[in-house]
């Protein structure tokens, strides 16, 4: 017992002064830690240069774009044909996808063999780029394989086939592991040869047009350090295999990891430590001479836990040498050596890509999928556990799954294929539903035509009634001319917050606005109390800010901003037709709201205000603008709501006496469509948004165009989509079911040119959408539609309004200024463009310059009530 015990611990201490010795003379094949991440670094500076337009060409790691847009989503269905040609057997494969709840790929295939005088004939028929693995078809080299099979098929004229795609193995791989785990965005390679691909930016692509999306890239990284980048690190072994390659100076990493080179390398060190009297007593064989003949699976075959020692001395015994104990264990450790710096190096470089996919998406921490295939990878002991510590040790904040791949040359062919199809299928769909928003040039005129329509109608004392499109008296005659001047209060009232304004304009060399402001919240049980509470609580609001300017007991010309439909019978009357916007104080409604602000004034008996005129925001956006440019006059608002109004020829508007000069109309075009004229164009998701509304059938042009709906509108055609099968995997989150979840900001954000898709996803994310990168172009897809169509309707319906006024005026062509305010307008990235292209498409006889107002609201009503005064001291002079 004793004896076996010693026995037993000799062999041990031998065996570990065996691998020493061998650890040291194969020192540099042992490869640091820190020498793996430079390694690293120096692959992801390599595919920057295979990705970059002006660096490709002379980049070792090519980085070539496969146009395989898409991985699987587990929602493919239908049968495919398969072609794999990658050596001697040529495979057909019939592959049966089907989407029944559950994931289902059935395949039959048939294998034919490749006659020699065929391989290296004149003109195979097949898929390859380039020939490899003894192919030297001469007429083939360089040409559209694609074409040359469609040409045979068509030759053949027994079949047809569609030919949807052509992949290598790597992405074949990728997209296999991809059908049963979403996360796989990696396909990896490591057997008689290797390569890797994986789903790169779009945006950084530099050799396809476009940026939105991925694109799978066949990296063919096995020609890394080609430029001489790995030479620190390659070993005489590797200098002499490259040397005694059939391409001596091509593909230096693949001769470094792949399964086509470890046996050679480990026979050359064989050979070289029996040469120098280390190994087998300095005895050689014609075997062990030959090269070839140590094959990588008795690499494999040593290196198993409780035989590889016998395995050596079979192997050794083999080759016509007599092996010691020694020799095995020598034997065993070159193995372990030259297989762990190839796994060591196959994961820095996997851990390259990753951590660009990893930045790419901007996340802390990645977690993602590599799909895998090869004799190395699945049939070494150790390889995989190996190439998996290397990669986690070098990317500790990513959490990295591999799924080996069953057939991913075959199998991963047709999923290219049914992704293609699928995607082909839902695009279509898709721009079936969404045509109904695309206007064409012809319907835009339609909407200007109908639009000018109904504002005779507004205008007309005898349709007005009638009218949607009501054209209200504003009672305002002119605008700014410059030489308005004096201190002005303005009060803004159009939502739950509430403005007070000291408004000081000044003429001359000093002309210019200077404005103060303090904002007040109206609580909503005074929203909703009564309209004595409601005013009162106004004048309180007044009274603190003349305090807080220091100006009680002042008395000064008013402007109010009141931003709820009214009628106006005078500049400063203003009937109240109805609330909006939450407000419902009673005994308001049918009364002229500066009687009611009068009445409150008097019932505080602090201070007294001149009242001069009432104005919605509209009316001060043209002000606003018209102080700043002479050629202004036309407002138009497009935020949460949308209006527009403009100065018109009072001999047409029969609503007020008098035929002398010009009265700003408030349009009120909300209400346009409302009559049923636009019903040609609205779709089911305006119908969707205007049923489930406040106020259904009202206020239907507004609806398909501001900020308060347009998300919504998004969010229905989102809805309808998933529905369908046709975006997020056909699951419909709660939140998406929600009512006013998505918000229009989402779609400027979401359309901001400087949003990556990643941006997107996040924002999705937010709402609660598990989204993909398709799913993301998608939405972003909707967005643009949506808005698109909104910003044309909105310049079809400000060119009907354009030319209104050129044509009252008789000229040819005019030359005018619209004043604009609101977010949509402002902040959406696409929607002024697009609408000042319309404008200019449908009004070819106007020269339209669009003004940005600041402060319409505030600021406009200050200036109307400085032109009245103007005017009215004018008149008293």
């Amino acid at each position: 017992m004793i004896a076996s015990h010693l026995l037993a611990y000799f062999f041990t201490e031998l065996n570990h002064d065996q691998a020493q010795k061998i650890d040291k003379y194969l020192y540099h094949m042992r490869l640091s830690e820190e020498t793996l991440q430079e390694v690293s670094q120096r692959f992801r500076k390599e595919m920057e240069k295979g990705l970059g337009a002006d660096t490709n060409p002379t980049a070792s790691v090519k980085m070539l774009p496969t146009f395989v847009r898409s991985t699987p989503d587990g929602t493919e269905d239908g049968d495919f044909l398969a072609l794999d040609l990658g050596g001697t057997n040529f495979r057909v494969l019939r592959v049966k996808v089907s989407d029944n709840g559950l994931q289902k790929v059935e395949m039959e295939n048939q294998i034919y063999a490749i006659p020699e005088e065929l391989m290296r004939g004149s003109g195979v028929q097949s898929i390859l780029v380039t020939w490899t693995k003894g192919f030297k078809c001469s007429s083939v080299e360089g040409k559209d394989v694609v074409s040359m099979l469609r040409k045979s098929i068509k030759k053949r004229g027994d079949f047809d086939i569609d030919i949807v795609a052509v992949v290598n193995d790597t992405v074949g791989t990728m997209m296999t592991c991809g059908y049963d785990d979403h996360n796989c965005e990696v396909g990896l390679i490591v057997g008689t040869g290797t390569n890797a691909c994986y789903m790169e930016e779009m945006r950084h692509i530099d050799l396809v047009e476009g940026d939105e999306g991925r694109m799978c890239i066949n990296m063919e990284w096995g020609a890394f350090g080609d430029d001489g980048v790995l030479n620190d690190i390659r070993t005489e072994f590797d200098q002499e295999i490259d040397m005694g390659s059939l391409n001596p100076g091509k593909q230096l990493f693949e001769k470094m990891i792949s399964g086509m080179y470890m046996g050679e390398l480990v026979r050359l060190i064989l050979v070289k430590m029996a040469k120098e009297g280390l190994l087998f007593g300095g005895n050689l064989t014609p075997d062990l001479l030959t090269t070839g003949h140590f094959e990588t699976r008795y690499v494999s075959a040593i290196e198993k836990e409780k035989e590889g020692l016998q395995k050596a001395h079979e192997i050794l015994t083999k080759l016509g040498l007599e092996p010691s104990h020694e020799d095995c264990v020598a034997t065993l450790r070159i193995c372990q050596i030259v297989s762990t710096r190839s796994a060591n190096l196959c994961g820095a470089t996997l851990a390259a890509v990753l951590r660009r996919i990893k930045e790419n998406k901007g996340v802390e921490r990645l977690r993602s999928t590599v799909g895998v295939d090869g004799s190395v990878y699945k049939k070494h002991p150790h390889f995989a556990r190996r190439l998996h510590k290397t990669v986690r040790k070098l990317l500790p904040d990513c959490e990295i799954r591999f799924t080996r791949s069953e057939d991913g040359s075959g199998k991963g062919a047709a999923m290219v294929t049914a992704v293609a199809y699928r995607l082909a299928a839902q695009h279509k769909a898709r721009q079936k539903i969404l045509e109904a928003l695309k206007l064409s040039h012809e319907q835009l005129l339609e909407v200007k035509q109908r639009m000018r329509i109904e504002m005779e109608n507004g205008l007309g004392k005898e349709t007005h009634a009638e009218a949607t499109v009501k054209m209200l008296p504003t009672y305002v005659c002119s605008t700014p001319d410059g030489t308005e001047k004096g201190d002005f209060l303005a009060l803004d009232l159009g939502g739950t917050n509430f403005r007070v304004l000291l408004v000081r304009v000044r003429n001359g060399m000093r002309r210019g606005v200077e404005m103060h402001n303090k904002i007040y919240s109206i609580p909503v049980e005074i929203m909703q109390g009564t309209g004595e509470e409601l005013f009162d609580h106004i004048v309180h609001c007044i009274s603190d800010f003349l305090e807080y300017m220091g100006m009680k007991g002042v008395s000064l010309p008013l402007g109010f901003t009141f931003s709820f439909p009214c009628q106006q019978t005078n500049l400063d009357e203003g009937i109240l037709l109805k609330w909006t916007k939450g407000f419902k104080a009673t005994g308001c409604e049918g009364e002229d709201v500066v009687n009611l602000l009068k009445e409150a004034i008097h019932r505080r008996e602090e201070f007294d205000l001149d009242v001069v005129a009432v104005v919605n925001d509209t009316v001060g956006t043209m002000m606003t603008c018209g102080y700043e440019d002479p050629y202004c006059e036309v407002g138009l608002i497009v935020g949460t709501g949308s209006n527009a109004c403009y100065m018109e020829e009072m001999r047409n508007v029969e609503l007020v006496e008098g035929e002398e000069g010009r009265m700003c109309v408030n349009m009120e075009w909300g209400a346009f469509g409302d009559s049923g004229c636009l019903d040609d164009i609205r779709t089911e998701f305006d119908l969707a948004v205007d049923e489930l509304s406040l106020n259904p059938g009202k206020q239907r042009f507004e609806k398909m165009i501001s900020g308060m709906y347009l998300g919504e509108i998004v969010r229905n055609i989102l809805m309808d989509f998933t529905k369908r099968g046709l975006l997020f995997r056909g699951r419909i989150s709660e939140r998406l079911k929600t009512r006013g979840i998505f918000e229009t900001k989402f779609l400027s954000q979401i359309e901001s040119d400087c949003l990556a898709l990643l941006q997107v996803r996040s924002i999705l994310q937010h709402l609660g959408l598990e989204s993909t990168c398709d799913d993301s172009i998608i939405v972003k897809e909707v967005c643009a539609v949506v808005a698109r169509r909104a910003a044309q309707l909105c310049g079809a319906g400000m060119a009907a309004v354009v030319d209104k006024i050129r044509e009252n005026r008789g000229l040819d062509f005019l030359k005018v200024t619209v004043g604009v305010d609101g977010t949509l307008y402002k902040l959406h990235p696409h929607f002024s463009t697009i609408m000042h292209e319309t404008v200019k498409q449908l009004s070819p006889k106007c020269e339209v310059t669009f003004l940005q107002s600041e402060d319409g609201s505030g600021k406009g009503a200050a200036l109307i009530t400085a032109v009245a005064c103007r005017i009215r001291e004018a008149g008293q002079r």
